[in-house]
């Protein structure tokens, strides 16, 4: 068992708790708003903590970072304190919404928000995965027709030996985890975002990945 921390409590933040929770870690969720400590809990499992977003990294050994990707940057270099020596697990995206409210530009074109929260926070390993798919794939891979793949980068072999743990611990086959290596690659697949809203717009909000194929 493994003590998480998700830093937001959104879609993809309850989402990844109550996955993570039936695989038996013990789960903190870190709301927003310090006094925002008892929502969403519809549909929660009992036994997930809440908190709010400094207690959670402080309090936690592995941190999830599910809060909006054009806001992490400043809201995490806030926590480096609490992040130092710990696993930093970036599944956000930092984009500029375009006028529909689906994602438009990249917030750091020429790199990535992975890449600025490993320079903001050079005492945490951050790893980058699980950003190239709608929420719902991420606790649910085999709910695809066509197997989905999980890339992976991170500067530190240890941080994404654990991450992989855990995504195994979510249904990730190890033959669709695809390590890609440095935190400079993160750049590659935080570019994948650009093709989700073209696909949004013409399926509508249905499961898919950005995927692999072999």
């Amino acid at each position: 068992m493994t003590n998480i921390g998700i830093l937001g409590a959104g879609r993809v933040g309850t989402d990844l708790a109550r996955a993570l929770s039936t695989a038996g870690h013990h789960v903190t969720l870190g709301s927003r708003n310090p006094e925002d400590t008892t929502a969403p809990t519809t549909g929660l499992p009992p036994r997930i903590a809440f908190a709010d977003q400094r207690t959670t990294a402080r309090t936690t050994d592995i941190v999830i970072n599910a809060t909006p990707g054009d806001s992490s940057l400043d809201r995490l270099t806030d926590l480096r304190t609490e992040l130092a020596g710990k696993i930093l697990i970036d599944v956000s995206n930092a984009t500029r919404d375009a006028a529909d409210g689906l994602p438009g530009d990249l917030c750091y074109p020429g790199s990535s928000l992975a890449e600025k929260l490993q320079a903001a926070l050079p005492d945490t390993h951050v790893v980058k995965t699980l950003n190239t798919m709608l929420f719902m794939v991420m606790t649910a891979p085999e709910t695809l027709a066509t197997p989905p793949t999980a890339y992976l980068s991170g500067n530190d072999e240890g941080a994404k030996k654990a991450v992989t743990g855990l995504l195994g611990d979510l249904g990730w086959r190890p033959e669709r985890i695809e390590d890609l290596g440095d935190i400079t690659t993160a750049r590659a697949t935080e570019a994948m975002i650009l093709v989700v809203p073209h696909i949004l717009r013409r399926q509508g909000f249905k499961p898919f990945a950005v995927s692999l194929a072999r």
